[in-house]
C-alpha cells in the first residue's frame, strides 16, 4: 500500500490517511496541478488475484466511477479521477474532500439521537438515494461508515458504485466468507446473493434509522452468519419497543423498510422522503445560526431549519450592505432556426457517426457515445423517421451505449422500441427481435423491477428453448437470470432447483471455467451455507 508522501500518477500527493477498510484506505491528498485539497481512495492491490483479473477489476472501476460521477447532487462528492496507476498497480479515486464527522461517530457520541436529528439525515440520504437512483446507481453497501455529516449539517453519502467493483471474482470473495455490504445493514437479498436494486438501498437506510433512533443494531449477533441469517429470517423488533416516544406512523416505516421481500418495502426514496417529512423541523430563517466550534458535532437539522442558508458569519462580523441592483440586460433576437440537411447529407452523416461510436464503445466512453448519438439522432429522426435502416443501427448502438454506461433506465425503453421494430420486421423470433427483449428484461432487473423482468425472462424462455435447446446460448442465460431472480425475490427452494439444473448444463456446454458457470456455483454455494 502506498505511504505518505507518495504521489499517484505524479500529481495527487498523499499527505495523511483518513480511514483503512477491507476495501483499501482513504488519504487526504493534495492536487499539485489545480492546488487543492482532494480525498484519494486506493483499492488494495490484493483484491485481484491475477493480472488479467486486475484488468477486469479495473475496468470496472472505470466504469462504475463514470457512473457514479453522472450522479449531480452535492450531498454525493464530486469525482474527480479514476485510473489504475501504473508504478503502485493499485486502482485509485479521487474526489472532493469533506470535513465533517461520520454518522457512525455521531451515533456512537450521541447514543439515541432526537427524533428530527434522525430524521433529518435519513431524508437527507433520501434525497441523495432518489438522484443515484434515477441514473441508476446503487450503492450496494449503505452503513454509518459511509455517511458523513459536514460542517453546516448537509449529509454526505460516500463511496458509491466501490461495492460493484467487487463482483470481479465473486466466486473467491464468497469462498473466503466475504460479501458485498456490511452484515448489519445488508438486505436479505444480498445475503442470499441476489441483485441489489434500489429497494436494497433502501432496507439499509432502514437499518440505520432504526439505530439512529434507538442507538441499537437492528440485529446484534456473536457472528457475521449470525447477523445475516437473522437478517432473512428474523422479524425486527418494533423500535417503539425500546423508545416510546417515537412516533408510531415514524415506527412503521422503519418497518416498511426493513420488509424482508424487496418489493414489498416502499416504492422509492422519494415515497420514505414523504414519510419523513412530518417529522422534521419546520424553516426558521430567523433563528440564530452558528457552525460548531472545533471537535464541535454538526446539526444536521440545520438544511431544514435554515433551508438555502448562506455559510453562518463569524463570531461578531457585521452584516454587510445590500448589494447594488443588477442594471437590465438587453433585448436578444431569437436566433433563426437551422436549415434542415437534405437526405443524402445525413445518411452520409449516419455512417461516419457509427464508425465513430463504434470506437468509442470500444474504448468504454459510454456517455460519450450515447450523447454523439443522442445529437445526430435528434436531428436524423424527424428527417428520414425513426424506422429507417441506418436510424435503427444508430439507436440499437445507443441503446447498447445506455445499458453499458449503466443508465438502464433510458436504455429501456429504446430496447422495448427496436424489439417491436425487429419483431415486425424480421420476425417475432428473429435474433435481434429476442435479444432486444433479452436487453430490456435485464434493464428492468437492474432498475429493481424484479417481478416483471422475471415474467419477461420466462416468457422469452418459452419461445428459445423449445427451437434451440435448453443449452443454447440465450437459453442458458435466461435460465441463469431467472434463478437469480427467483432468490431474489425470496422463492429459495425453486431457485435451488432451477440454478442447481442450469449450472450443470452451463459446467456441459461451456465448461466449469466459464464465467457463467462460476456465477451460477457461487450463487449454489451461498445457498448452501444459508441452509447450513
Amino acid at each position: 500500500m502506498p505511504t505518505q508522501g507518495d504521489r499517484i500518477r505524479g500529481r495527487y500527493e498523499l499527505t495523511r490517511p483518513i480511514s483503512s477498510g477491507g476495501m483499501g484506505q482513504v488519504w487526504q491528498g493534495y492536487d499539485i496541478v489545480l492546488d487543492r485539497q482532494v480525498a484519494v481512495k486506493v483499492i488494495r492491490p490484493g483484491v485481484a488475484a491475477d493480472r488479467l483479473e486486475a484488468e477486469e477489476l479495473a475496468a470496472r472501476f472505470r466504469r462504475e466511477a463514470r457512473i457514479t460521477a453522472r450522479i449531480e447532487h452535492p450531498g454525493v462528492p464530486a469525482v474527480f479521477d479514476a485510473d489504475i496507476d501504473g508504478d503502485h498497480e493499485q486502482l485509485y479515486l479521487v474526489m472532493q474532500l469533506v470535513r465533517g464527522v461520520p454518522l457512525g461517530d455521531l451515533i456512537e457520541e450521541e447514543g439515541p439521537l432526537p427524533v428530527a436529528t434522525a430524521v433529518a439525515v435519513a431524508a437527507q440520504i433520501c434525497t441523495v438515494l432518489s438522484y443515484a437512483h434515477a441514473v441508476p446507481v446503487i450503492h450496494r453497501d449503505l452503513k454509518p461508515g459511509n455517511v458523513m455529516v459536514a460542517e453546516d449539517g448537509s449529509v454526505k453519502v460516500l463511496d458509491f458504485g466501490i461495492a460493484a467493483v467487487l463482483r470481479t471474482d465473486t466466486t473467491r470473495l464468497t469462498a473466503t466468507g466475504r460479501r458485498l455490504g456490511t452484515c448489519a445493514y445488508m438486505p436479505p437479498e444480498q445475503v442470499r446473493g441476489g441483485v441489489a436494486g434500489p429497494a436494497s438501498d433502501l432496507y439499509s437506510l432502514g437499518c440505520m434509522l432504526y439505530e439512529l433512533l434507538t442507538g441499537h443494531r437492528v440485529f446484534p449477533g456473536d457472528s457475521d452468519y449470525e447477523v445475516m441469517d437473522h437478517h432473512v429470517r428474523t422479524a425486527p423488533q418494533p423500535v417503539r419497543d425500546l423508545r416510546p416516544d417515537v412516533p408510531a406512523a415514524l415506527d412503521d416505516l422503519v418497518l416498511h423498510l426493513l420488509a424482508k421481500n424487496p418489493e414489498e418495502r416502499p416504492a422509492g426514496a422519494q415515497d420514505v422522503h414523504d414519510r419523513l417529512v412530518p417529522f422534521l423541523p419546520a424553516p426558521d430563517p430567523a433563528a440564530a445560526d452558528a457552525l460548531p466550534p472545533p471537535g464541535g458535532l454538526p446539526d444536521p437539522t440545520r438544511p431544514y431549519r435554515r433551508p438555502l442558508a448562506p455559510r453562518p458569519r463569524p463570531d461578531g462580523a457585521a452584516p454587510r450592505r445590500p448589494a447594488p441592483a443588477r442594471p437590465a440586460q438587453p433585448d436578444h433576437q431569437a436566433p433563426s432556426l437551422p436549415t434542415l440537411p437534405s437526405v443524402e447529407e445525413l445518411e452520409d452523416e449516419l455512417a461516419e457517426v457509427a464508425e465513430h461510436v463504434e470506437i468509442l464503445i470500444e474504448e468504454e466512453r459510454y456517455a460519450q457515445a450515447a450523447g454523439v448519438l443522442d445529437e445526430v439522432l435528434d436531428r436524423a429522426v424527424p428527417c428520414l423517421g425513426a424506422a429507417h435502416r441506418d436510424v435503427v443501427e444508430l439507436r440499437l448502438s445507443r441503446a447498447v451505449a445506455l445499458s453499458l454506461g449503466g443508465d438502464h433506465r433510458r436504455a429501456l425503453p429504446e430496447y422495448r422500441e427496436l424489439a417491436d421494430h425487429f419483431a415486425a420486421a424480421e420476425g417475432p423470433d428473429s435474433e435481434r427481435a429476442l435479444l432486444c427483449r433479452q436487453q430490456a428484461a435485464l434493464c428492468r432487473a437492474q432498475l429493481g423491477e424484479s417481478t416483471v423482468a422475471l415474467r419477461e425472462f420466462q416468457e422469452l424462455l418459452t419461445r428459445v428453448a423449445p427451437v434451440r435447446g435448453d443449452r443454447d446460448q440465450m437459453a442458458l442465460e435466461l435460465r441463469l437470470e431467472i434463478g437469480r431472480l427467483l432468490l431474489y425475490t425470496g422463492r429459495v427452494a425453486e431457485a435451488r432447483r432451477r440454478l442447481g439444473a442450469v449450472h450443470a448444463d452451463l459446467a456441459a456446454a461451456l465448461g466449469p471455467g466459464d464465467p457463467l458457470t462460476r456465477e451460477a456455483a457461487d450463487l449454489l454455494a451461498r445457498l448452501g451455507r444459508d441452509r447450513a
